[in-house]
């Protein structure tokens, strides 16, 4: 048994963050590229593997990132200042067509909630908390904690295990003295870094029982040990590889 990647997308700059839409399985993209000061943004579904779209910018260049993602939307956030990092305004974005659906440049977003976004108006003090509806960007009403449940999140991450318990994975050049690790059904995910000829590596495996089905390099000749490499969304295994490319695989 082999695996082959169901989703594999080149992106033009850093991938920086990630943010999963749990209601419609959309996986989204905050892409950055430092030298030109620019940011721009990705949207491919973990259903039929269909890049929706790469590559959209907003007005601002640089000083913007993802919020959240919810029923289809994409949430964006601006900053009060270059020199803060304090978040500031919302902008709606559709998950399909990348077109803009609202934005309101007062509102903050507070968290993500089973009914849609909770936000605040940061020029009204004391802070007041409510339920905005996600495709129009209006105010629904007065948030109650006891009544809106945050949304529930299926993403799992791997654990931090010695490197000695998993001996017949690792390979002799591993360095380091701990690997990251996780077990779905029959499947056990690992990546860990290797020292060869003086350079550091990040490598994926994936065993089926103790037959290893799948290996990719993450990250070759890097500086210093990368943090966990992968993450697991229901049966969808996600990850980035050097930096540039989302790769998603069907467990």
């Amino acid at each position: 048994m082999n695996i082959q990647p169901f989703i594999s997308e080149q992106f033009n700059g850093t991938i920086w963050r990630m943010e999963i839409d749990e209601l419609t399985e959309t996986l989204f993209v905050e892409v950055r590229d430092s030298e030109e000061k620019k940011v721009h943004f990705g949207s491919v579904s973990l259903i039929n593997g269909k890049t929706y779209f790469k590559d959209l910018t907003t007005p601002e260049r640089w000083l913007t990132g993802i919020e959240a993602a919810y029923d289809g939307v994409l949430l964006l956030h601006n900053y009060e200042s270059e020199s803060s990092p304090v978040h500031k305004g919302l902008i709606a974005i559709n998950a399909l067509t990348g077109k803009t659906l609202w934005s309101n440049y007062n509102f903050t977003f507070d968290h993500l909630s089973a009914k849609g976004p909770i936000v605040y108006d940061s020029r009204i003090q004391p802070r007041k908390l409510f339920i905005a509806d996600i495709k129009t960007g209006a105010t629904i009403s007065k948030y109650e904690a006891s009544i809106y449940e945050e949304l529930p999140n299926n993403v799992l991450l791997p654990e931090l295990v010695p490197e000695e318990d998993f001996l017949d994975i690792v390979p002799a050049d591993t360095f380091g003295n701990t690997i990251h690790y996780l077990k779905y059904n029959n499947f056990r995910i690992v990546s860990l870094h290797t020292l060869v000829d003086g350079q550091l590596n990040q490598l994926l495996f994936i065993m089926d029982g103790n037959k290893k089905i799948y290996e990719d390099l993450l990250n070759n000749k890097i500086q210093k040990m990368q943090p966990e490499a992968f993450i697991l969304h229901k049966n969808h295994l996600i990850y980035i590889k050097s930096k540039l490319e989302l790769k998603v695989l069907t467990l």
